[in-house]
């Protein structure tokens, strides 16, 4: 074939993880139209919004358990049908529980099943060589799908209501079933073929039987959590959770609102980071290609800690070029975490690799949800946010230190993980 089958692959993979990202913050813009229209408070709303984010994180591992079980294809086509019906039927709700049900419970668990699980899924199956790259790529996706749909979804909104966004949103999730059921393939022995860049000999790539579908995810965490790796892992995603969405990504526009900087200035500069992380995550990407990934790990912690602690005294009612500097740098660093992180569970867990870093996503949104409650009380109870941005330094040195002890997998384990086969 004159191109491999794993870059169609790819691209299908990307464009269902552009438009998952895109439809899991939609919510967020359409909060005060609901709230006009309705009378419902934000907190009801938040709620919904909650329910979402908590439901993109806990249902990664039992998707990838159902991805090795049902197969990659039925179970995202499945997940942007749900997402189409959630958004869809918020054209009729008039009650709360409505939109819990529908933007919260249907589309979390929508989104949840295309979130990082599926990217290391893909790129463990069918790609060895550039498999930390494509990783990058996959996981810049989520960045990218927030730039392309949060402009033209607020201006749906604002042009023609909250109604024809959602059915947007709708439509676009059914568009991408196609494309997912054409182009995806679950093996590339399906196909009569090896992963990429794979040996001749080599079992990368070849069908595998993996019985227990959604059980297997708890089968799979019984087992790794008894591994130190496991625990390092989820405990240092979880600070990155805490010090990217849960800090920095719900209070940044807030505290540098507080110095006195318009809140449209400090949302231009937070939506800047998301432009220079896809291209530190794309680079990070690269890197796990080439350097051993503890190693990254420990330089990404340990950099985001340090300016975290910088950043009370960038703040200011006019954006100066330290603050230019800060954001370029943090946005490189937002999510870099996640190459090295995926490289790692697949050496320790080896087939439930995919599963396993579930898990560790999972402590990633229980981070993020831990720092978003406990800033807003280090705010009400202080009157600013400088403790919360110190005490997350602290915890990414604290993260950096935790993966300086994860050893290598020969002197872990020996030899790879076998996978769980119940």
């Amino acid at each position: 074939m004159p191109v491999h089958p794993a870059w169609f692959v790819a691209v299908a993979a990307f464009v269902a993880l552009i438009g998952a990202a895109g439809f899991r913050s939609v919510p967020s813009v359409l909060m005060d139209p609901l709230h006009r229209e309705f009378g419902w408070s934000h907190g009801t709303i938040g709620a919904a919004v909650s329910l979402n984010v908590l439901l993109y994180g806990v249902i990664s591992p039992f998707a990838a358990a159902l991805m090795d079980r049902f197969g990659i294809r039925r179970v995202v086509a499945g997940a942007l049908v749900l997402v189409a019906a959630g958004s869809g039927l918020t054209v009729f709700m008039t009650r709360p529980w409505q939109l819990m049900a529908t933007w919260g419970l249907l589309v979390g668990v929508g989104v949840g099943s295309m979130s990082m699980p599926f990217v290391a899924t893909i790129t463990g199956r069918w790609f060895v060589r550039h498999r930390g790259l494509v990783t990058g790529v996959l996981t810049a996706a989520g960045a990218t799908g927030q730039l392309v749909f949060l402009p033209l979804i607020s201006a749906l909104a604002q042009a023609h209501g909250w109604r024809t966004p959602s059915l947007v949103v709708a439509g676009a999730a059914l568009a991408v079933v196609p494309l997912v059921l054409l182009l995806i393939r679950d093996f590339p022995s399906d196909v009569g073929v090896t992963a990429y860049g794979a040996e001749p000999a080599s079992r990368t790539g070849v069908r595998t039987v993996l019985r227990g579908g959604a059980a297997r995810a708890v089968t799979v965490l019984s087992r790794v959590a008894r591994t130190p790796q496991f625990w390092l892992l989820a405990g240092g995603f979880a600070v990155c959770g805490a010090s990217t969405n849960g800090l920095v990504g719900t209070y940044f526009v807030s505290a540098a609102h507080d110095h006195g900087m318009p809140p449209t200035t400090a949302a231009g500069l937070l939506a800047t980071v998301g432009i220079f992380d896809v291209a530190g995550t794309i680079a990070s990407g690269w890197l796990t290609d080439r350097i051993e990934s503890r190693y990254l790990l420990m330089t990404y912690y340990g950099l985001r800690g340090l300016s975290l602690v910088i950043l009370p005294s960038l703040l200011a009612p006019e954006t100066k070029p330290s603050m230019w500097v800060f954001i370029v740098f943090y946005g490189l660093d937002w999510i870099a975490t996640v190459p090295p992180t995926v490289a790692l569970c697949r050496r320790y867990f080896g087939d439930d690799g995919p599963v396993a870093f579930g898990w560790v996503f999972a402590s990633h949104q229980i981070g993020a949800a831990l720092a978003a409650t406990g800033a807003g009380i280090i705010r009400d109870m202080r009157g600013s946010y400088d403790l919360a941005w110190y005490i997350a330094g602290a915890l990414c040195a604290i993260a950096m230190v935790m993966s300086g002890f994860i050893r290598s997998r020969n002197a872990a384990l020996g030899a790879p993980a076998q996978p769980s086969i119940e």
